[in-house]
């Protein structure tokens, strides 16, 4: 069962493959889940206002806080798993750095840059509270820091697909990839570090933790494996099949300066003690897999 908003583009094609059960708009999903509950084992909640630059914060907290409240409770009264997506971006700058320990105190020193980034991290801290307490929960509940994500099925996100998409675009063009300036000193120009991973690796830890019950907490999903943007570019026009990468630089708009992430790196300590002990998917491989297998396609969709 999906519940989603599909719009009038071609957000449909991504569950296009899929036999499903039904579809549901999110207006009705509480409707739904009162009349099935006795069917339903667990939810994934993917869903949020993904958006960096989205400034209405009354709008962000209604999808990204108080839809994740409900359905947090509705798992807690009817005994039910939940299983959610969080950021890295409730890491802000990272001078605290990218570990993912879920207590109320460790997670009070996060500064998130942008709404979106705080609509998760108040989540994460709502749910450490209540973890803290006697109350009713979910049977089990597992939050997931997604890093930079990219791969198949993002057609659809507009300005928040990933960089690996947008370069591949530019390339086809016949354009140069043109990268941000540097605004910090300790960081070459497309010297920026972000740990990039593939998304069929998230899907592999979410399955893992669904096989796992018994497994609980909020957990970094990354490679562990920070690239540049430049070695990004440089392995798309690889992927392309060219053999020179063409990389240009622009000045960093003020506004983005002000939440930008220079540098991030997933510390998996918590996802290998948990006993998730798949390697994950080197930039490189990703990048060929998802170019040559998806991207380039007639029909690009998994």
């Amino acid at each position: 069962v999906i519940c989603d908003v599909l719009g009038h583009e071609d957000k449909w094609k991504n569950i296009a493959k899929r036999e499903l059960g039904t579809i549901i708009h999110p207006n009705e999903i509480f409707s739904f889940l009162s009349q099935n509950a006795a069917r339903i084992q667990g939810i994934f909640h993917m869903g949020a206002i993904s958006s960096t630059t989205e400034h209405d914060a009354d709008l962000i907290v209604s999808n990204n806080f108080k839809l994740s409240q409900g359905l947090w409770s509705w798992c807690s009264i009817h005994k039910k798993r939940f299983l959610y997506a969080s950021s890295a971006a409730t890491y802000g700058n990272g001078e605290h750095g990218f570990v993912d320990h879920g207590t109320p105190r460790a997670l009070a020193q996060y500064r998130p840059l942008n709404p979106y980034g705080w609509s998760k991290h108040v989540f994460d801290r709502w749910v450490a509270r209540l973890n803290t307490t006697h109350v009713e929960k979910p049977t089990q509940c597992v939050g997931f820091k997604f890093f930079n994500v990219y791969g198949p099925n993002e057609y659809h996100k507009g300005d928040q697909r990933s960089i690996v998409h947008k370069m591949a675009g530019q390339i086809l063009n016949g354009q140069e990839v043109k990268l941000f300036k540097s605004s910090h000193p300790s960081y070459p120009d497309g010297g920026q570090m972000r740990d990039f991973v593939y998304v069929k690796d998230c899907i592999d830890v979410m399955l893992w933790f669904w096989d796992n019950p018994q497994q609980q907490g909020l957990f970094n999903v990354g490679t562990g494996n920070p690239a540049t943007f430049n070695e990004v570019a440089t392995q798309t026009f690889k992927a392309l099949g060219y053999e020179h990468s063409k990389i240009s630089y622009k000045d960093m708009p003020l506004e983005i300066q002000k939440h930008y992430q220079n540098y991030t790196q997933a510390d998996l300590s918590s996802l290998r003690k948990a006993g998730y002990i798949k390697p994950f998917t080197p930039i490189s491989e990703g990048i060929m897999d998802y170019i040559k297998n998806y991207f380039i396609k007639e029909d690009p969709y998994v």
